[in-house]
């Protein structure tokens, strides 16, 4: 009786000590598991928008970069990282009243800094006003220490710059985005004092969770930004030079060309038409349409802001001319009779006032950042 008593004791103790034993596999895909929320690593991406940037080639020795405070910054790095033209983004703590602080001194101790990403990007592939246009599609620019669900001065928004000619252009982008608003824009602007990368888990943290907290819209970052100062208007002695005469009459001197005699009215290749006269995008072949008019027929511009609507009257008519928003140019008139399952209307544009730009050649043409269009 004593023997199997002493037996069962030993089964018993046994197996304690093989339970308390750690198992270093085990606890390794506990640990994966846990920085993606059960998710295997190949499927994170799907999970997130698509990232252009993987596909660029940088000019790393002459990178530009800008520190942008806008809430929490998880999401703000996630979403500033897919950004076209964006080399890397990294999360920290900005222009506080102590150094080397942690995330527990933002919190707990009111150490004053704005949970910040450092945005570093190539100015050959995109430019700081639109960095700062899609910053502003993020936050809300009126609240004070507060965005999304996130209250206090750690979540306050903040442009911080390093170079001095910087300054003018954040200056003039705010100055313009407040003409559209009666509230007063509250971010603040300052040179950067001083900027402490955050904690390691803070880095790329929605990367390696994408089902971790995030207060703003990854996929927004897909919606097109073509900002209008990338392309300006040259003046009428340069257009002369670089326009034909028929271009120069119908953008110039709103000049009608003919019908079914013109370089893309039957032309469907697939690619992008840009304002000739200043480089702005304008259309897409996505969006071209077969019409018996003899003009080239889009269902709507690429997005609406690079087009401008104007009553027009000549001729004993009454129709709605289409100009170009950066160049002014005269490009054609809208009308209401374009396809149904397309929306309806019908851009009738004339081919001497656009430039067909094919999708192989839109990064080397400076117009990489439309290539989503197409995907």
């Amino acid at each position: 009786m004593r023997s199997i008593l002493w037996l069962v004791l030993i089964l018993v103790v046994a197996l304690t000590l093989a339970a308390c034993q750690p198992i270093e596999k085990e606890e390794e895909v506990i640990k994966e598991e846990d920085d993606s929320f059960g998710i295997a690593l190949e499927e994170r991406d799907k999970l997130l928008p698509y990232n252009p940037n993987k596909e660029l080639d940088f000019d790393e020795e002459n990178l530009k970069d800008i520190y942008l405070a806008g809430g929490c910054f998880w999401g703000v790095e996630a979403y500033m990282l897919r950004v076209y033209g964006v080399f890397d983004v990294t999360s920290g703590y900005a222009n506080g009243e102590t150094e080397n602080p942690s995330y527990e001194d933002l919190i707990y101790n009111n150490s004053g800094h704005a949970e910040t990403v450092h945005v570093i990007y190539d100015p050959q592939h995109t430019d700081l006003v639109t960095i700062l246009t899609y910053y502003f599609r993020i936050i809300d620019p009126f609240s004070v220490n507060k965005q999304g669900s996130d209250t206090g001065s750690q979540y306050r928004t903040g442009i911080y710059y390093t170079d001095e000619t910087d300054l003018e252009i954040v200056q003039m982008f705010i100055e313009k985005e407040q003409l559209k608003y009666e509230q007063v824009i509250a971010v603040e602007v300052e040179p950067l004092r001083h900027y402490y990368l955050a904690e390691g888990y803070h880095q790329d943290y929605l990367e390696k969770n994408p089902l971790g907290y995030c207060h703003i819209n990854l996929s927004s970052v897909n919606e097109i930004v073509i900002v209008e100062s990338r392309y300006p208007k040259p003046n009428n002695e340069t257009l002369r030079e670089n326009l034909t005469t028929a271009q120069y009459e119908v953008t110039q001197n709103g000049y009608t060309e003919r019908a079914f005699g013109n370089e893309y009215w039957d032309f469907y290749e697939e690619g992008i038409y840009v304002d000739i006269a200043t480089g702005e995008p304008l259309f897409s072949s996505l969006d071209k349409f077969e019409s018996p008019c003899g003009w080239p027929s889009f269902s709507k511009p690429i997005v609406p802001e690079v087009v401008k609507e104007h009553h027009d009257d000549t001729f004993n008519m009454v129709r709605i001319e289409v100009r170009s928003r950066s160049g002014d140019s005269h490009l054609g008139h809208v009308f209401d009779d374009g396809p149904e399952e397309l929306g309806g209307l019908r851009y009738c544009i004339n081919s001497a006032a656009i430039r067909f730009i094919p999708t192989e050649e839109m990064t080397t043409e400076g117009y990489g950042y439309l290539i989503q269009i197409f995907k």
